[in-house]
């Protein structure tokens, strides 16, 4: 494989979106796409833009120590989770589907998909850095925790066989081959299998597992509680609705681009649907982890369990899997108002926010910086 396909006379518009047999575009061009909706979502996630300085975090510092304990263990506990599942979704969307990938406008959004991850990680260290006296702390207690490390390892898994597979696939290419003495089997439509199951994964991850720690956020929020945090994690939810549009948009458009996708699909659907499940009971586990001593003032076990419910088969539905759960409205209506982000224009210009970046530290002020300086 080359990073400059020279011998590509295949039209960029006729190439399947993943593991086209004439290798990826030659050339990056977007003047005619064969699937304009990831161009879109570049832009549409490009003109979302932000940094986390842009969100003043200060006062919750203040609002932190007048927590409880209970509360503080929800409020810490979350974002340790969320920082260890956006430490494997930063990275691993460049390293999984980048390889395989055939078409420019995809290898693009991917690209801007990965790197917006990395500003959400970013963020919760902004938060935890304003919150916290020992920062330090917050992250190096997050792996004894087995409900972040049971879900990690099972978002993982999907990525790393894929990886494994796609890392084979580029170094011998298709066949039976011998390293060291063990037999590699290297199988186009097996690497597919784990596309298509890695990308079902991703989706459930983007649409199910962040939402319990999401509505706690804004359930603080809603108490005028940790206000910085809520308003970061409402844009961080207004990012992972793009990522879920565009995870559910390629499982809707392979199966047509690739006659294989239309396979696997009927084949992986039971897998599929007990994928989301487990997500969804790993969703609950969190619940009762973080109201295992109480409740707060809107917010209990059941409410969430209740919510999870409701999402799961939300997502499930969209993308043609059949959930089995019976479920009503939403449980938690008011949380629509944090989710429904998509025309909020966070330029700095057009924000609250005064300053472009706040909580930020200077580091090269010596003596001499105010020297003749008076009031």
């Amino acid at each position: 494989m080359s990073v400059f396909n020279i011998n590509d006379k295949k039209k960029h518009t006729e190439k399947l979106a993943f593991l086209d047999s004439t290798g990826p575009s030659a050339l990056q061009r977007y003047e005619t796409l064969k699937y304009r909706q990831f161009d879109k979502l570049t832009d549409k996630q490009l003109g979302f833009f932000w940094r986390p300085e842009e969100v003043d975090v200060m006062r919750d510092a203040k609002d932190f120590k007048e927590l409880t304990d209970f509360e503080q263990h929800i409020f810490t506990s979350n974002l340790k989770r969320q920082i260890l599942l956006d430490s494997v979704q930063g990275r691993s969307p460049n390293l999984a589907f980048l390889p395989l990938c055939s078409l420019p406008e995809l290898e693009t959004w991917i690209q801007t998909w990965a790197f917006n991850e990395t500003i959400h990680s970013r963020s919760y260290t902004h938060i935890i850095r304003n919150v916290y006296s020992d920062p330090g702390r917050v992250f190096d207690e997050l792996t004894g925790i087995e409900e972040i490390v049971n879900c990690a390892q099972d978002i993982s898994k999907y990525y790393d066989d894929l990886i494994e597979a796609s890392l084979w696939y580029q170094t011998l290419g298709a066949g039976t081959h011998t390293v060291n003495g063990k037999e590699i089997v290297v199988d186009i439509y097996d690497l597919k299998r784990k596309l298509w199951l890695c990308l079902n994964s991703v989706n459930a991850l983007e649409g199910i597992r962040f939402y319990v720690s999401f509505a706690c956020s804004w359930a603080f929020a809603e108490l005028k509680k940790m206000e910085g945090n809520a308003k970061t994690i409402k844009l961080i939810a207004r990012d992972e609705n793009i990522h879920l549009g565009s995870t559910q948009t390629l499982i809707k458009l392979l199966p047509q681009d690739d006659a294989d996708y239309a396979k696997l699909k009927e084949e992986t659907l039971a897998e599929c649907e007990a994928m989301f499940l487990k997500a969804a009971q790993q969703e609950k586990e969190w619940a009762e982890y973080l109201f295992k001593d109480g409740s707060m003032i809107g917010l209990n076990k059941q409410l969430l369990c209740d919510y999870v419910d409701w999402l799961t088969c939300k997502r499930m539905t969209a993308v043609g899997l059949h959930c089995g759960i019976k479920t009503g409205s939403n449980p938690l209506p008011w949380t629509a108002k944090w989710i429904a982000g998509a025309d909020v224009q966070v330029a700095p210009q057009e924000t609250e926010i005064s300053s472009y970046v706040i909580g930020g530290t200077k580091q090269d002020v010596d003596s001499s910086t105010f020297k003749g300086f008076s009031l």
